[in-house]
Protein backbone atom coordinates (compact mmCIF):
# COMPACT_ATOMS: atom_id res chain seq x y z
CA UNK A 1 0.00 0.00 0.00
CA UNK A 2 1.48 3.33 -1.06
CA UNK A 3 0.16 6.03 1.26
CA UNK A 4 2.04 8.81 -0.54
CA UNK A 5 -0.62 9.44 -3.18
CA UNK A 6 -0.21 12.35 -5.61
CA UNK A 7 -3.83 13.45 -5.26
CA UNK A 8 -6.44 13.65 -2.53
CA UNK A 9 -7.25 16.04 0.27
CA UNK A 10 -5.29 16.36 3.49
CA UNK A 11 -8.13 14.63 5.36
CA UNK A 12 -8.02 11.71 2.91
CA UNK A 13 -4.29 11.46 3.37
CA UNK A 14 -4.73 11.40 7.15
CA UNK A 15 -7.22 8.54 6.85
CA UNK A 16 -4.80 6.65 4.60
CA UNK A 17 -2.00 7.06 7.13
CA UNK A 18 -4.30 5.97 9.96
CA UNK A 19 -5.33 2.85 8.06
CA UNK A 20 -1.70 2.08 7.31
CA UNK A 21 -0.67 2.55 10.94
CA UNK A 22 -3.44 0.24 12.18
CA UNK A 23 -2.25 -2.44 9.78
CA UNK A 24 1.54 -2.04 10.07
CA UNK A 25 2.62 -0.55 13.42
CA UNK A 26 3.70 -3.53 15.57
CA UNK A 27 1.72 -3.55 18.80
CA UNK A 28 4.42 -5.26 20.86
CA UNK A 29 7.46 -3.31 19.69
CA UNK A 30 8.03 -1.54 23.02
CA UNK A 31 8.32 -4.82 24.93
CA UNK A 32 10.44 -6.29 22.15
CA UNK A 33 12.85 -3.33 22.08
CA UNK A 34 13.25 -3.00 25.87
CA UNK A 35 16.50 -4.72 26.75
CA UNK A 36 17.08 -5.76 23.13
CA UNK A 37 20.59 -6.67 21.99
CA UNK A 38 22.48 -4.52 19.49
CA UNK A 39 21.78 -7.06 16.76
CA UNK A 40 18.04 -7.10 17.53
CA UNK A 41 17.92 -3.29 17.57
CA UNK A 42 19.68 -2.98 14.20
CA UNK A 43 17.51 -5.69 12.63
CA UNK A 44 14.29 -4.10 13.92
CA UNK A 45 15.24 -0.58 12.80
CA UNK A 46 16.19 -1.70 9.29
CA UNK A 47 12.97 -3.71 8.96
CA UNK A 48 10.87 -0.73 10.11
CA UNK A 49 12.69 1.51 7.62
CA UNK A 50 11.65 -0.85 4.82
CA UNK A 51 8.02 -0.91 6.02
CA UNK A 52 7.93 2.88 5.81
CA UNK A 53 9.77 2.91 2.50
CA UNK A 54 7.29 0.51 0.88
CA UNK A 55 4.48 2.87 1.85
CA UNK A 56 6.36 5.94 0.60
CA UNK A 57 6.76 7.29 4.15
CA UNK A 58 10.44 6.81 4.97
CA UNK A 59 11.91 10.03 3.54
CA UNK A 60 9.00 12.43 2.93
CA UNK A 61 11.35 15.45 3.19
CA UNK A 62 13.56 14.30 0.29
CA UNK A 63 12.92 15.55 -3.27
CA UNK A 64 10.38 13.53 -5.25
CA UNK A 65 13.01 12.15 -7.64
CA UNK A 66 14.68 10.40 -4.70
CA UNK A 67 11.56 8.98 -3.06
CA UNK A 68 10.13 11.98 -1.18
CA UNK A 69 8.35 15.09 -2.35
CA UNK A 70 5.72 15.28 0.38
CA UNK A 71 4.37 18.75 1.16
CA UNK A 72 4.98 20.22 4.60
CA UNK A 73 1.28 19.94 5.65
CA UNK A 74 1.33 16.24 4.73
CA UNK A 75 4.57 15.69 6.60
CA UNK A 76 2.97 17.21 9.68
CA UNK A 77 -0.06 14.94 9.32
CA UNK A 78 2.22 11.93 8.83
CA UNK A 79 4.21 12.63 12.01
CA UNK A 80 1.07 13.39 13.99
CA UNK A 81 -0.44 10.03 13.05
CA UNK A 82 2.78 8.07 13.60
CA UNK A 83 2.97 9.59 17.09
CA UNK A 84 -0.73 9.03 17.79
CA UNK A 85 -0.38 5.33 16.85
CA UNK A 86 2.82 4.99 18.93
CA UNK A 87 4.91 3.96 15.93
CA UNK A 88 8.63 3.27 16.46
CA UNK A 89 10.96 6.08 15.47
CA UNK A 90 13.79 5.74 12.96
CA UNK A 91 16.61 6.17 15.46
CA UNK A 92 19.39 4.20 13.73
CA UNK A 93 18.97 5.78 10.23
CA UNK A 94 18.43 9.29 11.67
CA UNK A 95 21.82 10.67 10.58
CA UNK A 96 21.51 8.83 7.25
CA UNK A 97 18.12 10.17 6.15
CA UNK A 98 18.61 13.68 7.54
CA UNK A 99 22.25 14.78 7.89
CA UNK A 100 23.89 12.67 5.18
CA UNK A 101 21.05 13.09 2.69
CA UNK A 102 20.81 16.87 3.21
CA UNK A 103 24.55 17.24 2.71
CA UNK A 104 24.61 15.11 -0.44
CA UNK A 105 21.60 16.88 -1.92
CA UNK A 106 23.07 20.32 -1.24
CA UNK A 107 26.77 19.80 -1.96
CA UNK A 108 27.42 16.27 -3.24
CA UNK A 109 28.26 15.33 -6.82
CA UNK A 110 25.78 13.52 -9.05
CA UNK A 111 27.90 10.40 -8.67
CA UNK A 112 27.89 10.67 -4.87
CA UNK A 113 24.11 11.14 -4.80
CA UNK A 114 23.51 8.18 -7.15
CA UNK A 115 25.81 6.02 -5.05
CA UNK A 116 24.50 6.84 -1.60
CA UNK A 117 20.88 8.04 -1.64
CA UNK A 118 19.44 4.74 -2.96
CA UNK A 119 21.79 2.88 -0.60
CA UNK A 120 20.45 4.86 2.37
CA UNK A 121 16.95 3.77 1.40
CA UNK A 122 18.24 0.19 1.26
CA UNK A 123 19.57 0.49 4.81
CA UNK A 124 23.02 2.09 4.58
CA UNK A 125 23.82 3.62 8.00
CA UNK A 126 25.80 6.83 8.53
CA UNK A 127 27.44 8.53 11.49
CA UNK A 128 28.93 12.00 11.87
CA UNK A 129 32.61 12.65 12.57
CA UNK A 130 32.72 16.33 13.49
CA UNK A 131 33.47 16.81 17.21
CA UNK A 132 36.85 16.06 18.76
CA UNK A 133 38.43 16.24 22.20
CA UNK A 134 38.96 19.98 22.60
CA UNK A 135 36.88 20.79 19.52
CA UNK A 136 33.26 20.29 20.46
CA UNK A 137 31.48 23.62 20.58
CA UNK A 138 34.43 25.21 18.75
CA UNK A 139 34.31 22.76 15.85
CA UNK A 140 36.73 24.82 13.76
CA UNK A 141 39.47 23.99 16.29
CA UNK A 142 39.58 20.37 15.09
CA UNK A 143 43.01 18.70 14.88
CA UNK A 144 42.29 15.66 12.66
CA UNK A 145 44.42 16.01 9.51
CA UNK A 146 43.95 14.83 5.92
CA UNK A 147 47.13 14.84 3.82
CA UNK A 148 46.84 14.65 0.04
CA UNK A 149 48.70 11.64 -1.41
CA UNK A 150 48.12 11.20 -5.14
CA UNK A 151 44.45 10.41 -5.78
CA UNK A 152 43.66 10.02 -2.09
CA UNK A 153 43.89 11.65 1.32
CA UNK A 154 45.55 10.06 4.36
CA UNK A 155 43.64 10.89 7.54
CA UNK A 156 44.94 10.82 11.10
CA UNK A 157 43.17 11.93 14.29
CA UNK A 158 40.30 11.28 16.67
CA UNK A 159 36.57 11.99 16.67
CA UNK A 160 34.21 12.05 19.66
CA UNK A 161 30.46 11.81 20.34
CA UNK A 162 29.75 10.01 17.05
CA UNK A 163 26.23 8.63 17.51
CA UNK A 164 25.76 5.07 16.26
CA UNK A 165 29.30 4.80 14.88
CA UNK A 166 29.52 1.14 15.92
CA UNK A 167 26.70 0.34 13.46
CA UNK A 168 27.71 2.77 10.70
CA UNK A 169 28.70 1.89 7.14
CA UNK A 170 29.81 5.45 6.29
CA UNK A 171 30.83 8.61 8.12
CA UNK A 172 30.52 12.34 7.39
CA UNK A 173 34.03 13.45 8.26
CA UNK A 174 35.69 16.84 8.75
CA UNK A 175 39.49 17.04 8.63
CA UNK A 176 42.09 19.78 8.32
CA UNK A 177 43.74 19.82 4.88
CA UNK A 178 45.61 23.13 5.16
CA UNK A 179 47.23 23.64 8.59
CA UNK A 180 48.45 27.12 7.61
CA UNK A 181 45.06 28.54 6.62
CA UNK A 182 42.73 30.36 9.04
CA UNK A 183 41.01 27.60 10.97
CA UNK A 184 37.65 27.80 9.19
CA UNK A 185 39.31 27.95 5.76
CA UNK A 186 41.59 24.93 6.03
CA UNK A 187 38.96 22.22 6.60
CA UNK A 188 37.68 19.70 4.03
CA UNK A 189 34.59 17.48 4.09
CA UNK A 190 34.81 13.75 3.30
CA UNK A 191 32.62 10.68 2.93
CA UNK A 192 34.51 7.93 4.78
CA UNK A 193 33.83 4.22 4.35
CA UNK A 194 33.84 2.79 7.90
CA UNK A 195 35.30 -0.50 6.63
CA UNK A 196 38.53 1.25 5.63
CA UNK A 197 41.65 -0.08 7.42
CA UNK A 198 42.92 2.13 10.24
CA UNK A 199 39.50 2.94 11.80
CA UNK A 200 38.79 1.92 15.40
CA UNK A 201 35.41 2.59 17.04
CA UNK A 202 35.01 2.60 20.84
CA UNK A 203 31.49 2.97 22.34
CA UNK A 204 31.13 5.34 25.32
CA UNK A 205 28.87 4.15 28.13
CA UNK A 206 26.43 6.89 29.20
CA UNK A 207 24.64 7.67 32.45
CA UNK A 208 21.45 6.11 31.05
CA UNK A 209 23.21 2.77 30.50
CA UNK A 210 23.21 3.19 26.72
CA UNK A 211 26.33 3.41 24.58
CA UNK A 212 25.22 5.02 21.34
CA UNK A 213 27.96 7.69 21.50
CA UNK A 214 31.37 6.57 20.26
CA UNK A 215 34.98 7.62 19.85
CA UNK A 216 36.53 7.07 16.41
CA UNK A 217 40.31 6.70 16.11
CA UNK A 218 41.80 7.27 12.65
CA UNK A 219 45.29 5.94 11.97
CA UNK A 220 46.46 6.67 8.41
CA UNK A 221 43.01 6.04 6.93
CA UNK A 222 43.06 6.35 3.13
CA UNK A 223 40.07 8.16 1.58
CA UNK A 224 39.85 8.47 -2.22
CA UNK A 225 39.74 12.06 -3.46
CA UNK A 226 36.44 11.22 -5.20
CA UNK A 227 34.88 11.08 -1.72
CA UNK A 228 35.60 14.75 -1.06
CA UNK A 229 32.39 16.81 -0.79
CA UNK A 230 32.73 20.28 -2.24
CA UNK A 231 36.10 21.88 -2.89
CA UNK A 232 39.26 21.27 -0.83
CA UNK A 233 39.53 23.55 2.21
CA UNK A 234 35.86 24.59 1.89
CA UNK A 235 34.43 21.92 4.17
CA UNK A 236 33.30 24.46 6.74
CA UNK A 237 30.70 25.80 4.32
CA UNK A 238 29.53 22.25 3.48
CA UNK A 239 29.27 21.45 7.19
CA UNK A 240 26.75 24.25 7.61
CA UNK A 241 24.35 22.24 5.40
CA UNK A 242 24.74 19.27 7.75
CA UNK A 243 24.29 21.39 10.86
CA UNK A 244 21.33 23.21 9.30
CA UNK A 245 19.58 19.85 8.86
CA UNK A 246 20.42 18.87 12.46
CA UNK A 247 19.05 22.14 13.83
CA UNK A 248 16.05 22.52 11.53
CA UNK A 249 14.14 19.97 9.41
CA UNK A 250 14.87 17.07 11.77
CA UNK A 251 12.81 18.90 14.39
CA UNK A 252 9.52 18.63 12.48
CA UNK A 253 9.00 15.00 13.48
CA UNK A 254 10.59 15.40 16.91
CA UNK A 255 8.29 18.30 17.79
CA UNK A 256 5.19 16.37 16.74
CA UNK A 257 6.31 13.32 18.72
CA UNK A 258 6.98 15.42 21.81
CA UNK A 259 3.75 17.37 21.50
CA UNK A 260 1.59 14.30 20.82
CA UNK A 261 2.63 11.07 22.54
CA UNK A 262 5.10 12.72 24.91
CA UNK A 263 2.60 15.22 26.27
CA UNK A 264 -0.19 12.61 26.35
CA UNK A 265 1.91 10.39 28.61
CA UNK A 266 2.74 13.37 30.80
CA UNK A 267 -0.96 14.16 31.24
CA UNK A 268 -1.65 10.53 32.15
CA UNK A 269 1.22 10.61 34.65
CA UNK A 270 -0.20 13.75 36.27
CA UNK A 271 -3.74 12.32 36.53
CA UNK A 272 -2.97 11.16 40.08
CA UNK A 273 -2.55 14.84 41.02
CA UNK A 274 -5.98 16.08 39.96
CA UNK A 275 -6.86 19.20 41.87
CA UNK A 276 -3.23 20.22 42.36
CA UNK A 277 -3.11 23.77 40.99
CA UNK A 278 0.70 23.81 40.63
CA UNK A 279 0.70 20.64 38.52
CA UNK A 280 -2.17 21.92 36.38
CA UNK A 281 -0.41 25.24 35.89
CA UNK A 282 2.83 23.55 34.76
CA UNK A 283 0.93 21.28 32.36
CA UNK A 284 -0.81 24.30 30.85
CA UNK A 285 2.49 26.15 30.44
CA UNK A 286 4.11 23.14 28.74
CA UNK A 287 1.12 22.71 26.41
CA UNK A 288 1.38 26.36 25.35
CA UNK A 289 5.12 25.98 24.69
CA UNK A 290 4.58 22.74 22.75
CA UNK A 291 1.93 24.40 20.59
CA UNK A 292 4.37 27.19 19.84
CA UNK A 293 7.17 24.74 19.05
CA UNK A 294 5.02 22.76 16.62
CA UNK A 295 3.92 25.94 14.87
CA UNK A 296 7.53 27.18 14.72
CA UNK A 297 8.74 23.91 13.17
CA UNK A 298 5.91 23.87 10.62
CA UNK A 299 6.67 27.46 9.64
CA UNK A 300 10.39 26.72 9.28
CA UNK A 301 9.80 23.57 7.22
CA UNK A 302 7.36 25.31 4.91
CA UNK A 303 9.52 28.38 4.34
CA UNK A 304 11.57 28.10 1.10
CA UNK A 305 13.88 30.87 2.34
CA UNK A 306 14.31 30.53 6.10
CA UNK A 307 16.19 33.23 7.96
CA UNK A 308 19.90 32.79 8.78
CA UNK A 309 19.16 31.98 12.44
CA UNK A 310 15.81 30.16 12.08
CA UNK A 311 17.31 26.66 12.37
CA UNK A 312 19.09 27.67 15.57
CA UNK A 313 15.87 29.10 17.02
CA UNK A 314 14.07 25.80 16.34
CA UNK A 315 16.88 23.68 17.79
CA UNK A 316 17.22 25.86 20.90
CA UNK A 317 13.48 25.87 21.58
CA UNK A 318 13.11 22.10 21.14
CA UNK A 319 16.13 21.06 23.18
CA UNK A 320 15.41 23.28 26.18
CA UNK A 321 11.68 22.50 26.14
CA UNK A 322 12.50 18.78 26.02
CA UNK A 323 14.69 19.27 29.06
CA UNK A 324 12.02 21.12 31.04
CA UNK A 325 9.28 18.69 30.09
CA UNK A 326 11.23 15.55 31.01
CA UNK A 327 12.44 17.24 34.20
CA UNK A 328 8.80 17.82 35.19
CA UNK A 329 7.91 14.23 34.26
CA UNK A 330 10.79 12.84 36.34
CA UNK A 331 9.74 15.04 39.27
CA UNK A 332 6.16 13.75 39.12
CA UNK A 333 7.17 10.11 38.56
CA UNK A 334 9.74 10.15 41.36
CA UNK A 335 12.18 7.38 42.19
CA UNK A 336 9.71 4.79 43.45
CA UNK A 337 9.99 1.03 43.05
CA UNK A 338 7.88 1.38 39.90
CA UNK A 339 10.22 3.84 38.19
CA UNK A 340 11.11 2.60 34.72
CA UNK A 341 14.90 2.39 34.42
CA UNK A 342 14.97 0.81 30.97
CA UNK A 343 13.38 2.13 27.82
CA UNK A 344 12.74 0.78 24.32
CA UNK A 345 15.74 1.34 22.07
CA UNK A 346 13.55 2.54 19.18
CA UNK A 347 11.63 5.17 21.16
CA UNK A 348 13.94 8.16 21.09
CA UNK A 349 13.75 10.87 23.77
CA UNK A 350 10.05 10.67 24.55
CA UNK A 351 9.77 7.09 25.78
CA UNK A 352 7.79 7.72 28.98
CA UNK A 353 10.67 6.40 31.12
CA UNK A 354 10.87 9.85 32.63
CA UNK A 355 14.08 9.62 34.66
CA UNK A 356 16.02 8.20 31.71
CA UNK A 357 14.39 10.63 29.30
CA UNK A 358 15.43 13.53 31.54
CA UNK A 359 19.05 12.34 31.81
CA UNK A 360 19.13 11.81 28.04
CA UNK A 361 17.58 15.22 27.34
CA UNK A 362 20.80 16.96 28.39
CA UNK A 363 22.38 15.48 25.30
CA UNK A 364 20.15 17.67 23.13
CA UNK A 365 21.47 20.97 24.47
CA UNK A 366 25.02 20.01 23.45
CA UNK A 367 25.28 18.34 19.97
CA UNK A 368 24.70 20.36 16.83
CA UNK A 369 25.95 23.38 18.74
CA UNK A 370 25.33 24.02 22.43
CA UNK A 371 22.51 26.29 23.58
CA UNK A 372 25.13 28.99 24.12
CA UNK A 373 26.30 28.60 20.51
CA UNK A 374 22.70 28.77 19.27
CA UNK A 375 22.11 32.00 21.19
CA UNK A 376 25.27 33.47 19.67
CA UNK A 377 24.08 32.54 16.17
CA UNK A 378 20.65 34.03 16.87
CA UNK A 379 22.21 37.22 18.18
CA UNK A 380 24.76 37.70 15.40
CA UNK A 381 22.98 36.30 12.33
CA UNK A 382 19.37 36.84 13.35
CA UNK A 383 19.51 40.12 15.24
CA UNK A 384 22.63 41.59 13.62
CA UNK A 385 24.43 42.11 16.93
CA UNK A 386 28.20 42.71 16.72
CA UNK A 387 30.57 39.83 17.35
CA UNK A 388 32.09 39.76 20.82
CA UNK A 389 35.70 41.00 20.67
CA UNK A 390 38.39 38.35 21.02
CA UNK A 391 39.58 37.81 24.57
CA UNK A 392 36.18 38.51 26.18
Amino acid sequence: MTVLAPRGTLDEFRENVRDWCRAHVPTDWRAEQTGASDEEFVRFQKAWMQELRTAGLAVPHWPQEWGGGMSTPRQIVLYQELAAHDAPRLVLPFVSIHHAASTLLAAGTDEQRRRHLPAILDGEIWCQGFSEPGAGSDMAALKTTARRDGDAYVVKGQKLWASGAMYADWCLLLARTDPNAPKRQGISYFLMDMKTPGIEVRPIRQATGESHFCEIFLDDVVIPASQLVGRPNEGWQVAQETLGAERGMTMLELAERLGSSGFRWLVELCSRHRGDALVADELASLEIELTGLRALCADFAGNPRPGPADASIVKLHYSELLQRMTDFGADIAGLSAHTVLRKPLSSGWESGAWVLDFIGSWEWTIPGGTSEIQRTIIGERGLGLPREPRGH
